[in-house]
């Protein structure tokens, strides 16, 4: 913005709310980011930081602080349980340039975020439920009890894929269920047999998914960990829990033993997690004085791994049209030019690969375990796949004003800000 500073507005302290707060502070905006939580913390288990991500992280002076608590990621590596047949390898040296993932507990992500925000002073209300943002000249923020939290030059929605705000503010909200969810939990990492720098996944068709994925360390001095998963759909979840945690493990042992040592670990069902998911894209994240970013925005299946690496660089595609443009509404239109291709580019890809994966289609997994999984080696198949898992099919980083990040020596952090 030239020459003007902002009250600006945050819903929401997730990765896609803090690192625009950061971004927005930096820039001399006055920001406020309001929480729903009493205390905020993070929700889930386990994630892959891309290239994408990992960029803003760069551009934000936090990639080594993030290095230092995750597990570097080569190679995602799948296997039909029964016929031992590779059916997913997907290396991101296929491509030139160094690239890898960073596999992190939701927990580190939000930590480094949260400290960052600390250090810059920015102002977080929590256990502040926002329910309604009434656009005019300045947006009025308006939490659950009725009460007005105050007119703002700019209201960011980052409070998820069930916002409120989003559906007061008259934007679509319906999202598709996705037929598959999953089982996860938070483990203590065990080496033997696994990979550490890789996601490995066994199969059964399309139906059941297992999968072990080293994440590093939630804090510096913690132990080291594993997010491990089961898909199944959350409708027969009460009945898998009502057949018994023996029974369930002895399914998953069946199909893949080495992962006793995870299993073993598990003593209830309290200690797994079931996540839902929904796929939604908001073709106009923005009105006057508003705007959506991360999974309020767009949200998917997991299966590529994108979710918090799209809300980072949401959040550095909006700071970053604040910088550039005469005022609020032009910035609001060139947000939504610079990130519209790439979300809709990868929310399709996401759509389409799903059911390759988890559905209960018998075609779709005998196509994938024979054709695709040969076609897979063929140049230049290995090299557009690992493209695709890094989020770097199109280009994401210039719509953004980022360059991407220097690979050649991990944890290097270099500026990767477009000068204006």
């Amino acid at each position: 913005m030239t020459g003007r500073k902002l009250h600006i507005a945050i819903a929401g302290a997730g990765p896609a709310g803090l690192a625009a707060a950061l971004y927005l502070k930096r820039d001399g905006h006055r920001v406020t980011v309001y929480e729903r939580f009493a205390e905020p913390k993070p929700l889930g288990s386990g994630l892959i930081l891309q290239p994408t991500g990992l960029s803003v992280l760069a551009d934000l002076g936090l990639l080594g602080e993030i290095s230092k608590l995750g597990s570097r990621i080569d190679r995602l590596h799948g296997i039909d349980a029964e016929s031992g047949r590779t059916v997913l390898d997907v290396r991101y040296d296929a491509r030139p340039g160094g690239r890898f993932g960073i596999a992190v507990h939701r927990a580190a992500l939000f930590g480094v975020l949260y400290r960052a925000a600390q250090r810059e002073g920015i102002e977080i209300v929590t256990g502040a439920q926002l329910d309604v943002v009434e656009l005019g000249e300045q947006a009025r923020l308006v939490d659950a009890t009725g009460r007005s939290l105050g007119s703002f030059d700019l209201v960011i929605d980052a409070s998820g894929a069930r916002s409120k705000l989003r559906r007061s503010a008259g934007f679509p909200t319906e999202s598709k269920p996705l037929a598959y969810g999953a089982f996860w939990a938070s483990l203590d990492w065990r080496g033997a047999g696994f990979d550490e720098r890789a996601l490995t996944q066994r199969y059964r068709r399309a139906s059941v998914m297992i999968g072990v994925l080293p994440i590093g360390r939630a804090e510096a001095d913690g132990r080291k960990m594993a997010a491990f998963f089961w898909s199944l759909k959350p409708a027969d979840a009460a009945r898998v829990q009502a057949e018994g945690l023996a029974g369930w493990k002895a399914q998953v042992a069946g199909l893949w033993p080495e992962c006793q040592p995870y299993l073993d670990q598990i003593d209830d069902f309290e200690q797994l997690t079931l996540a839902r998911y929904g796929h939604h894209t908001l073709a106009q994240p923005a009105a006057r004085g508003f705007a959506v970013i991360g999974d309020a925005a767009h949200s998917t299946s997991p299966q590529l791994g994108q979710g918090a690496n799209m809300a980072l660089l949401d959040a550095a595609a909006l700071a970053h049209a604040l910088r550039q443009s005469s005022d609020v509404d032009a910035a609001l239109v060139a947000y939504v030019r610079a990130r519209r291709w790439h979300i809709r580019l990868f929310q399709a890809l996401s759509l389409a690969f799903t059911p390759f994966y988890q559905s209960d289609s018998v075609l779709l997994p005998f196509l994938r375990d024979r054709l695709v999984a040969t076609v897979a080696k063929l140049p230049p198949a290995p090299q557009l796949l690992a493209a695709i898992v890094a989020g770097t099919l199109i280009d994401p980083f210039a719509p953004a004003g980022l360059k991407e990040a220097d690979w050649t020596e991990r944890g290097e952090e270099r500026s990767a800000r477009i000068p204006a």
